[in-house]
């Protein structure tokens, strides 16, 4: 079993892989790939210790190859059908997302509780309207599900999606939704994040200024004892 945190991080490696792979980039010792990837090369030489042994001592890693045994294991060498629910700015800015269709994931419908936007058109996909989420899971075969709605909205449709056996969810709204288990849900929270941005421009200005004192202090220090 490979552990949660490695799983988070495979991920960043195969987009490191990517990049490098983008770039002409054949062959890539650890320390390359951990700079690419924004880690340290012995916490990436062991994640990728949990997949095999991919590297060449002396060589390096292929990029091709590792990248395609990360992509397997993650299970994104497949096409993974994926449906939207809520289409408002944020919803219709993920179904206008490039990255899915390369990374394996293929939205299938955009789906909408407001009369107003069912029929709508967004990347190409009529918007239909929530009630069809059964007859659209099953026509698919839809295993991941990602909710862009308001977050009193939430746990109803993630009740929904439960319901009729979707089994990983993407949650982007803005509350904490309850499954049962053997269902998995990823949180992405915007706000949260620029809240902990804030925070840490917070800290930075209050340090600036408290080494602006410490260094006024000394100053005034230094004169005294000279006086």
């Amino acid at each position: 079993m490979i552990p949660e945190a490695t799983v988070a991080r495979l991920p960043v490696y195969l987009r490191a892989l990517t990049a490098l792979a983008d770039n002409g980039i054949r062959t890539c010792s650890s320390e390359d790939l951990a700079t690419a990837a924004g880690v340290n090369s012995a916490k990436l030489r062991k994640d990728l210790s949990y997949l095999g042994s991919y590297g060449t001592r002396g060589v390096g890693y292929d990029v091709d190859y590792l990248r395609y045994q990360i992509a397997r294991e993650i299970g994104v060498t497949q096409d993974w059908p994926v449906v939207i629910v809520g289409i408002g700015n944020l919803g219709h800015a993920l179904a206008n997302y490039s990255g899915f269709r390369s990374r394996g994931f293929r939205v299938v419908a955009l789906l909408d509780a407001d009369p107003a936007l069912v029929g709508r058109t967004v990347a190409d996909i009529a918007v239909r309207p929530f009630d069809d989420l059964d007859e659209i899971v099953r026509e698919h075969d839809v295993a991941i599900g990602v909710i862009a709605t308001p977050a009193h909205a939430a746990q109803d449709v993630a009740d929904r999606m439960v319901g009729i056996g979707i089994t990983s969810i993407l949650n982007f709204a803005p509350a904490v939704v309850a499954v049962p288990e053997g269902v998995d849900v990823r949180k992405v929270d915007l706000s949260i994040e620029l809240q902990i941005l804030a925070y840490h421009e917070q800290r930075k200005a209050n340090g600036g200024a408290e080494a602006a004192a410490a260094a006024a202090d000394g100053v005034d220090a230094a004169g005294g004892g000279a006086a």
